[in-house]
């Protein structure tokens, strides 16, 4: 008798991905169930169940409604209050996604959770690797960053080879209803980008007004809320009747959420190379960890989901000590700047050095780093100098 199909289940949103990754399982044999979670009062599984239904698949759905608003939404909210740029997408990968899906996946007797994202899953003799997807304009391995080794090793990424018009081709084929279904580009509970109204929504305080200053202190202007701003913005600043000698473009460079203030200056000030990281998940355990503390490794890494990877030296350890060798180990790093940025002293804190400038570097943003198309680990920034 041949041998009994492994049982997958697949992360099944009703998109095109998903239900490519679907397709592709079962027709290499697997034994397929699909797995959809419910996050918003206004999710429907009907997409997920018509595409189950032409796989002749069965589709568990389950509702996480009210854990997505604790433990992404609220989170997503307090981060821009503090004056942060969050990135919801990563908690919800770990903590949904990837977290919630997996205990269900195991429960209904599934060796692996598979999905439809653009990154690839690399075994070795020490466990299984994250790596960058072959499509480099959909890789999507950056959302990834928070995932456990545990999760990993779960995973399977079907679609980690091919490009996004391969996979609407293979859907196609295979007659998926939703093989033209457009690609979702906001946060999923940001229709049309508007964060400001979902912020006013849950925190009416959001959109409590300040004062936007200069580097001085000097107010130029007015503003309506903290929240409408990030780190590098240019536009929206309204203070464009300056006079004088001096009216080079100005650039949001600071949120003081407690002054509810936004100050602003030329774009040279927002010249960052060092930049520090709380949270930090560390996937390259190999790695001796003297080595990560005091000489710190050669790495790239991406400040922003669409930024490309630019190289930098990685130092990961308890934020006191990584600092003190770098200042009186030889490593010539740490700029006077930086000596006053309060760090959280864990041993989940890092610090990133740059090779030459960035800038908009934002607090609350993810910072993930790779050697190659590996995937080390990344962090949440906390400041930058």
């Amino acid at each position: 008798m041949s041998p009994e199909p492994k049982r997958s289940a697949v992360a099944l949103s009703g998109g095109v991905d998903s239900s490519a990754a679907a397709a592709l399982l079962k027709e290499q044999g697997h034994d397929v169930i699909g797995l959809t979670l419910l996050l918003r009062a206004e999710d429907d599984p009907q997409d997920a169940q018509r595409v189950a239904d032409e796989l002749s698949i069965p589709l568990h759905v389950f509702d996480r409604r009210d854990r997505f608003a604790a433990c992404v939404v609220e989170p997503f909210a307090q981060s821009y209050l503090h004056g942060e740029t969050p990135n919801p997408c990563v908690l919800c990968n770990r903590r949904m996604k990837f977290g919630d899906l997996m205990e269900e996946a195991k429960k209904l007797g599934a060796t692996a959770l598979a999905t439809g994202h653009y990154a690839r899953r690399v075994e070795t003799a020490e466990g299984a690797q994250l790596h960058r997807g072959a499509d480099e304009g959909r890789d999507q391995s950056y959302f990834l960053f928070a995932l456990t080794q545990e999760q990993i090793d779960f995973l399977r990424f079907p679609l980690a080879e091919m490009s996004k018009e391969e996979v609407r081709a293979f859907a196609a084929k295979h007659q998926l209803p939703v093989a033209n279904k457009p690609d979702s580009q906001d946060i999923c509970f940001v229709p049309n980008g508007d964060y400001v109204s979902v912020l006013q929504k849950l925190h009416p305080e959001a959109i409590k007004g300040g004062d936007i200053v200069d580097q001085s202190g000097a107010v130029l202007g007015q503003h309506q809320g903290i929240v409408h701003f990030t780190i590098g913005q240019r536009r929206g600043l309204h203070i464009g009747n300056r006079t004088g000698d001096h009216n080079e473009p100005l650039f949001v460079l600071e949120l003081d959420a407690e002054k509810r203030r936004v100050v602003v200056g030329p774009r040279e000030a927002l010249a960052r190379r060092e930049v520090f990281l709380r949270d930090v998940n560390w996937l390259a355990t190999e790695i001796p960890p003297d080595l990560l503390a005091k000489e710190g490794i050669e790495v790239t890494v991406r400040l922003r989901s669409t930024q490309q990877p630019v190289p930098a030296r990685f130092y990961l350890g308890p934020a006191h000590k990584i600092l003190r060798h770098a200042r009186e180990g030889g490593h010539p790093i740490c700029s006077k700047e930086s000596q006053s940025i309060e760090v959280e002293e864990t041993p989940l804190t890092a610090l990133i050095v740059l090779h030459e400038a960035t800038y908009g570097v934002s607090p609350g943003q993810a910072a993930v780093i790779t050697q190659g198309s590996r995937v080390l680990g990344g962090g949440w920034i906390t400041g930058a100098a």
